[in-house]
């Protein structure tokens, strides 16, 4: 850190938790209690953080009497180090929250593994015959659903199977449960395949999409899935009504998706962040923020109010309201921002990027007042 950013220190500098991990950070997840986060980095490495700290911004926070100006002190000592778990060389490992706490982790080797909090490494919780392609894991529930590519299981909470497909889903490269646990969709080619979850696991749509799609998320109701697409777009599927609207003319691949606390759909690969108001998606535009040169490269939609999380090319990161022009700079500039999350409280935003910088901002309630 240079004189001129120890003199000045950024709401970066001041509200986050910053860590070097030696790769690019592909994915970032808390824990189902909130009480951990974990980064995925390209070399395979999984490392967590815990997200309780000593110095906490609220014990930071100093108010001027006569102003009543709000300030917030740097730290005075460094964020406590990451747990690193090496789960398998130069893969990334596919991470999800477990029902009983910590994580289950896929391999490259077929296994599917029980990480804790702390970061102790089980036994193998479930093994297929090849590499683990899609994870999924139903909280609610405790399900869980893997697929290897050839074949797809679907597991109840003690790791038996429930339901058993070959060829359903080829080439599967998603998975995710709906909310109300009834449904399993997947991603195969560029196809769009929704499961029941009996035995049988019979197949309850297909919707063929206009490309390869990146991204799938149900929204909170269920009825609802949206899938980014390579060729620069998204595609909004309603499930009861088996239709399907698409936005196309994104100027890069819609790699981010993220569903707003009232149903709104916010997304990556613009000059600025894309929002939409639902049902009739393309013709409720939201604007939010401002539109600039450089591409938003991820989005987080907060879990509790009506604000989203950017992040740019050029590792910029924003907070703003939806359909709102102003913009809270959370970080000024860094690596290409790859992931973002926020804690179901809605008070952490957990970071990483293309430089290997994982990250985890804790904001003072005050700040969204």
């Amino acid at each position: 850190m240079n004189q001129q950013s120890r003199q000045n220190p950024t709401l970066f500098d001041l509200l986050g938790r910053c860590w070097q991990r030696p790769a690019p950070v592909a994915s970032v997840n808390f824990d189902r209690q909130g009480s951990s986060v974990a980064f995925t980095t390209l070399d395979g490495t999984l490392a967590l953080a815990p997200v309780a700290e000593t110095e906490g911004p609220e014990s930071r926070i100093r108010v001027s009497g006569d102003l009543g100006q709000m300030r917030i002190l740097p730290r005075t000592s460094p964020p406590v180090p990451l747990t690193a778990v090496a789960v398998e060389e130069g893969q990334v490992p596919l991470v999800v929250p477990f029902h009983a706490g910590g994580f289950l982790v896929g391999t490259g080797h077929g296994a599917v593994r029980r990480v804790s909090a702390q970061g102790e490494l089980s036994e193998d919780f479930f093994r297929l015959g090849l590499s683990i392609q899609a994870l999924d894991h139903a909280v609610q529930s405790g399900m869980t659903a893997l697929s290897d590519g050839e074949e797809l299981c679907v597991l109840d909470q003690e790791a038996k199977i429930v339901g058993r497909s070959r060829a359903t889903l080829p080439d599967t490269k998603a998975l995710k449960f709906s909310p109300d646990g009834r449904f399993l969709a997947g991603l195969s080619g560029e196809s769009l395949v929704i499961l029941g979850l009996d035995e049988e696991m019979p197949v309850e749509g297909v919707v063929t999409l206009p490309s390869r799609p990146t991204s799938l998320h149900w929204n909170e109701q269920g009825d609802r899935i949206a899938c980014g697409l390579e060729i620069g777009g998204l595609s909004i599927v309603d499930v009861p009504l088996g239709r399907t609207d698409t936005i196309l003319d994104f100027p890069a691949p819609v790699r981010g998706l993220a569903w707003g606390v009232g149903g709104q759909l916010v997304a990556s690969g613009a000059y600025r962040i894309a929002a939409w108001g639902m049902p009739e998606a393309a013709s409720q535009a939201l604007l939010t923020g401002h539109t600039g040169l450089i591409l938003v490269e991820a989005v987080a939609a907060h879990p509790r109010r009506d604000l989203v999380a950017a992040g740019y090319a050029d590792g910029r990161i924003v907070v703003a309201r939806l359909g709102g022009r102003d913009e809270l700079f959370v970080r000024p500039f860094g690596g290409a921002v790859t992931a973002l999350a926020w804690s179901a409280d809605g008070r952490h935003l957990a970071v990483g990027d293309a430089e290997g910088q994982a990250a985890l901002v804790t904001f003072p309630p005050q700040l969204f007042k």
